[in-house]
């Protein structure tokens, strides 16, 4: 599939070739007015900050750069007003799912009311997470622009290691719900331990002892499903509750399985005594749940099931058990943090860890039938 294919969502291709892209092909797109679009390129005040996310991105899966057209190669050297580049790592079809909430739009829609409170400009794009350097195709021009255009950049999604080092010695960046171990990148999260922490306490709560933990296999090593896991391990050891490898799926690199594969696993798992599975992400909750469905299992009534990000429920599915992430305030957040590096490039590194709690649902009851003996044999996964 080219670059093309990946970028633009099928439903647009065949519209691309009638339509010359400008603002009136996105206000129509989207049902808004043309003037609307207008004034979200221009920070206007009265525009809402979710219109203007969405605006944003649908400008860049259309190739639509804003920014730089409102600013001729002959002025960017005068240019005052500040320039953010915003990058997102994912392949659109995940990013546009509409049966679930999603997080990077909320992300978006946070910087979105920055840069209008600041008057910032937003530039934003979408980069394949297979890409691995800044020299390939869904990043070669449009770092190459922005390195005349961008005051600094703003990372969504997980990122290449590479990506992230070759990006560094360009431009001050600030990373959304992912930290970089690798590189002093500064970086807005949510405190993945105190929200596991809570999960813990929630399911030991109604009784549950034996929980597993599952996550799924990313192109791009996911960092923040393996924080969780480590406090899941942490808080199970305090608790002096099992901890078995077999009761943890796809959290070893080695040894990663599809995701029917794993989905059985859980399955075969449940059956043989996990009572609740802790999810790394609510979209992994809502297709696990239905799998389960499928085998004939029933949440809660069989195994309780949690998940990570405060998404809204599928339609059919109970309301998740899960920890509401604040994503808009990390994007209002990670901006203001950006602009203090743009002012002090060389100015320590930061991780800013914001609170978040369980959101209780109807996807986690006590279980069935209490734990079996009263010895626990504690084996580390």
């Amino acid at each position: 599939m080219g670059l093309y294919e990946t970028l633009v969502p099928s439903r647009l291709r065949g519209l691309l070739v009638m339509a010359k892209i400008n603002q009136q092909f996105i206000a129509e797109e989207l049902g808004i007015s043309r003037a609307t679009v207008s004034r979200c390129f221009t920070n206007h005040p009265g525009i809402n900050p979710t219109t203007r996310g969405k605006v944003f991105a649908l400008a860049s899966q259309l190739g639509y750069s804003h920014a730089e057209k409102r600013e001729p190669a002959s002025h960017q050297r005068r240019r005052t007003s500040t320039t953010l580049g915003v990058l997102i790592c994912v392949d659109l079809p995940s990013f546009e799912r509409t049966d679930y909430g999603n997080p990077g739009q909320e992300l978006l829609n946070g910087l979105s009311e920055l840069a209008r409170v600041q008057n910032v400009r937003l530039d934003l794009h979408f980069v394949r997470p297979e890409d691995l350097h800044i020299n390939e195709p869904s990043y070669a021009k449009i770092v190459a622009m922005g390195r005349r255009l961008w005051d600094g950049v703003v990372l969504i999604y997980p990122f290449p290691q590479t990506i992230v080092d070759e990006l560094r010695k360009m431009h001050p960046i600030v990373s959304l719900v992912e930290q970089y171990g690798q590189s002093p990148l500064d970086c807005v999260d949510v405190d993945h331990h105190r929200g596991i922490e809570r999960l813990v306490e929630h399911l030991h709560g109604q009784g549950h002892e034996r929980i597993g933990f599952f996550t799924w296999r990313y192109p791009v090593e996911a960092g923040w499903a393996l924080r969780r896991y480590g406090a899941y391990v942490e808080m199970m050891t305090a608790r002096g509750l099992d901890l078995r490898a077999e009761d943890a799926i796809n959290v070893d690199p080695r040894r990663h399985v599809s995701l029917a594969d794993s989905h059985a696993k859980v399955i075969k798992q449940t059956k043989a005594g996990v009572t609740a599975w802790m999810c790394a992400a609510d979209h992994q909750a809502f297709d696990l749940i239905k799998a389960l469905n499928q085998a004939g299992l029933k949440v809660p009534q069989d195994v309780s099931v949690t998940g990570f990000d405060g998404l809204e429920p599928q339609q059919g599915l109970p309301a998740l058990t899960t920890v509401g992430i604040p994503f808009h305030q990390i994007g209002v957040i990670g901006g203001k943090r950006l602009l203090d590096l743009i002012q002090k490039r060389f100015d320590s590194q930061q991780h800013i860890l914001l609170n978040c709690e369980v959101i209780a649902g109807g996807s986690v009851a006590a279980p069935r039938q209490p734990p079996r003996g009263a010895t626990r044999k504690r084996r580390l996964a």
